[in-house]
């Protein structure tokens, strides 16, 4: 792809390297804020300045906040002996969005995955089981993508619970084998939520 701007190909260059932009799309969107007003294009940057030097992963359960604890951890309407393991932030959104879920959340940052490099060291484990051992639980929830990685992590998890005084639970398989949960629609995710089962059931499936 041939620049006539050393500019406009620096800027390309660095919206292609977001996860799936390509160099065409990157081009296109490139080219549209060059159209915008000044104005706009600054509260754009500014907004993403701002994202990446202000916001903050909460104490609590490791979700993007404003705040060193965040909302829902921080809601005295949520049940807190209730915990539903996630993989990211996307998850907490997706069941959030869903209203069926008063508990609160652990986000793992991540699925166990040796083929990405990515053990139970590059993830929110230790403080999840921290909060077991300390009486703050009663019940986890696992809730990740019902993938080779997903139950990976969520097996490996439930090991490091086995000997604690804890209720495990999985979400129902109303989503799909394989599919990622932020791509459910908002009322199976819901089911599977309300319609959770043990865990140690889902391990002889």
């Amino acid at each position: 792809m041939e620049f006539s701007s050393k500019l406009l190909e620096n800027a390309v260059q660095e919206m292609a390297q977001l996860p799936g932009i390509g160099k065409r799309t990157a081009l296109r969107l490139v080219l549209h804020l060059l159209k915008q007003p000044e104005e706009q294009t600054t509260h754009l940057a500014k907004a993403l300045i701002d994202l990446k030097t202000e916001v903050k992963f909460c104490k609590k359960c490791h979700n993007i906040s404003d705040f060193q604890i965040c909302e829902i951890c921080s809601n005295p309407n949520r049940e807190k002996k209730m915990v539903c393991v996630v993989e990211d932030v996307r998850d907490v959104m997706a069941i959030e969005n869903t209203s069926q879920y008063r508990g609160l959340y652990h986000v793992l940052g991540g699925k166990i995955s040796p083929m990405d490099g990515i053990g139970p060291n590059q993830l929110n484990i230790t403080t999840l089981i921290d909060k077991v051992k300390e009486g703050e639980v009663n019940e986890i929830i696992f809730a990740l993508s019902s993938t080779m990685e997903g139950d990976t992590t969520n097996f490996y998890i439930y090991k490091q619970l086995e000997n604690l005084t804890i209720k495990t639970s999985t979400i129902a398989r109303g989503i799909g084998v394989g599919d990622e949960l932020e791509y459910a629609d908002e009322v199976t995710l819901g089911r599977s939520i309300v319609n959770r089962v043990p865990f140690e059931n889902s391990l002889k499936n």
